[in-house]
């Protein structure tokens, strides 16, 4: 792309950028000159140009991130600029990365209980360590006074899982304990660029490992809120002992035995903190409900969390700590939907939320009772009707169960088998694979993709049951963005007063994902259009909600941007075929400069999409990921041609 100005400095085009996307209060520091300070007043709006869709024409497009977008700023005199972005990758997984120490460490390596790493046996005489081709969850942020030197900043990503061991036998979801690291970054002040330095592996022993970390968010106070999504199924070591050979695989590669993991363990939300010397500190929050955590979005108050939950049956969970900034205590709710639910965009009516809470807790209280009960403590769970009137019929990630909850129980259900418990307290568990959650803080809106809408939101299918408030007509395989407005003065449906000037009191649709018959791609949603929305982050200072996709339907998954308040849609970049976009996370003033941080896993994921280019692109994809096994960790960055 073309720079349309001539008479403007490289040096000072990077510095209206900027300032184009930052707040005033910030710019005192930057701005050092009356030139700077003439660039910042002519400044009228800035709105970013979106890309076309690679085609199998250049299948070098589709084998890797393509960024061909831009930010184009528009000055007080009509003059137009464009900056063209470009990806800049922190690493590749499975490559060595600085340690800190003058040594190296594997990226996205995978460790045991002690710290040592997981090694791959799979194919003789090629052993290697585990590592991961899934990064996820990424966030980045500052520290006061780091000790590694004056211009570093610090990201955090965690590793979802990996796709495959050597041999090809699939190692998804669980099968490794997810690892996650600190990276310490040297920030180029005068363009922005972000270097790894050092990559240090957080020691997660203390925790009991993590499981199958998917999504991230930034807490207010400067901490990495990870998550632990399709929590394992306590039940299924009681009733079907031989279906937990995931767990069991977990627990055999973390602790070197298959009945160690506590299944109660899993499902909560770590939080990490960073160290000024580029380490880490974490620790879990039991107390926040045990279910399938996409990810956590703190509200302005440092109290309310609103929680994303990606699971078939899944519900909406609202958690309010007892004091700011410590999510260690509080109390957590799940919505009741009122009547009239539907998915259209184009119809602004919302529907009524109510809240049921489910019990208040604090995290050690409920690890003390995850570490001395049993599943069967809790509740009885059957999966053939007992014809017994003490039981009760709900429907929990896509089975119908039959369920009976135990005298004096009800504290360690709400915490430790949350997803049932929910549903026998009437909470609405209809959604179906709830994922990032966001908010539009001016606004006091927040916003929710729904991957798919599919099974448990549709009417007559097995998993759709009657009181859950969702009955739609059909599915929606592409999915859709939800909106919450959000308010004070809510009370639960005991009549008690919530604690929070920040509960959703009503839902309603933002955007619609658009099935099509197969293009001449073969995509099966609108190529144009978002499909299977995934993380989504939201920009105070642009306006910008920023969504990236797990699709199914697309060729390739794209990254977008849509303004709320312009309506404009704008493709930011493309993920390498198969692959799904991850890591999203938008720091908007790092020093004096914006970040889209964006993260890409499993390449060349076939589905019945891609089979037409299959034999083009899986060479491709090979030679630039490591036979697949690797992905990238990086960001968006402003290029001036």
């Amino acid at each position: 792309m073309s720079i349309y100005s001539k008479k403007l400095s490289r040096r000072d085009l990077l510095t209206l950028l900027s300032i184009s996307i930052l707040p005033v209060s910030s710019l005192a520091t930057r701005l050092q000159s009356n030139t700077v300070r003439s660039l910042s007043k002519r400044l009228k709006k800035i709105k970013f140009k979106g890309m076309a869709a690679p085609s199998i024409n250049n299948p070098a497009e589709m084998a890797t991130v393509t960024v061909n977008s831009a930010l184009q700023v528009t000055l007080d005199n009509g003059q137009l600029i464009d900056y063209a972005l470009d990806y800049q990758p922190f690493f590749m997984t499975g490559t060595r990365v600085p340690d800190g120490s003058a040594g190296t460490i594997l990226a996205g390596g995978y460790y045991d209980i002690n710290n040592q790493p997981i090694i791959d046996t799979t194919v003789k005489n090629k052993e290697r360590q585990f590592f991961s081709d899934c990064p996820d969850g990424t966030s980045l942020l500052q520290l006061s006074h780091p000790t590694v030197k004056d211009n570093t900043v610090f990201a955090v990503v965690q590793f979802e899982y990996t796709s495959f061991a050597q041999d090809g036998k699939t190692m998804m979801y669980g099968q490794l304990p997810s690892p996650i690291a600190v990276l310490t970054l040297d920030q180029d002040l005068t363009t922005g660029h972000l270097k790894l330095l050092k990559y240090h592996n957080i020691d997660t022993a203390s925790i009991y490992g993590l499981w199958i970390t998917c999504g991230s968010s930034l807490s207010p106070w400067n901490t990495h809120l990870s998550s632990e999504e399709y929590e394992p199924d306590a039940f299924e070591l009681v009733n079907n002992p031989e279906q937990a050979t995931v767990l069991q695989g977990f627990s055999q590669h973390l602790f070197g035995n298959k009945n160690t993991a506590n299944p109660y363990h899993y499902g909560h939300i770590p939080e990490v903190t960073v160290n000024p010397d580029g380490t880490g500190q974490i620790k879990k929050h039991y107390c926040m409900g045990r279910f399938s955590h996409e990810l956590v979005q703190v509200m302005p108050d440092n109290r309310t969390v609103l929680m994303g939950d990606d699971a078939t049956n899944a519900g909406l969970f609202v958690f309010i700590a007892d004091k700011p900034t410590d999510l260690s205590a509080g109390t957590l709710y799940v919505a009741q939907l009122g009547e009239g639910f539907s998915i259209d965009s184009s119809n602004k009516n919302t529907t009524h939320l109510s809240w049921i809470k489910l019990g208040s807790a604090h995290s050690d209280d409920i690890l003390n009772l995850a570490n001395r009960l049993k599943p069967s403590d809790i509740m009885t769970v059957k999966t053939i009707d007992p014809q017994d009137n003490a039981y009760t019929k709900i429907t929990v990630n896509g089975k119908v169960e039959w369920v009976v909850l135990h005298k004096n129980m009800a504290h360690a259900a709400a915490f430790l088998e949350t997803h049932r418990y929910a549903a026998l307290m009437g909470g609405s568990l209809g959604f179906s694979k709830m994922e990032g959650t966001t908010i539009n803080t001016k606004d006091k809106v927040a916003y929710q993709a729904l991957q798919n809408i599919h099974s448990s939101m549709v009417s007559g299918h097995k998993a759709n049951v009657s009181n859950n408030g969702i009955n739609l007509p059909k599915a929606i395989n592409a999915g859709a963005i939800l909106h919450y407005d959000l308010r004070g003065n809510v009370y639960d449906t005991e009549g008690v007063a919530i604690n929070s000037h920040w509960m959703p009191v009503n839902i309603g649709t933002l955007l619609v994902g658009q099935d099509i018959t197969p293009d001449a791609m073969g995509n099966t949603a609108n190529p144009d259009w978002i499909a299977n929305p995934d993380n989504l982050k939201f920009s105070e200072t642009l306006r910008t909600l920023f969504i990236g996709e797990d699709s199914t339907q697309h060729i390739n998954s794209y990254l977008w941007a849509y303004n709320v308040d312009t309506q404009d849609l704008a493709r930011l970049a493309s993920m390498p075929a198969g692959a799904e976009a991850t890591g999203l996370h938008i720091a908007d003033n790092i020093n004096g400069w914006m970040y889209i941080l964006s993260n890409f896993q499993h390449a060349g994921d076939w589905s019945s999409i891609h089979q037409p280019f299959k034999n083009t692109l899986d060479p491709l994809l090979k030679n630039n990921y490591q036979d697949k096994f690797s992905a990238t960790v990086g960001y968006l960055t402003c290029k001036i041609i």
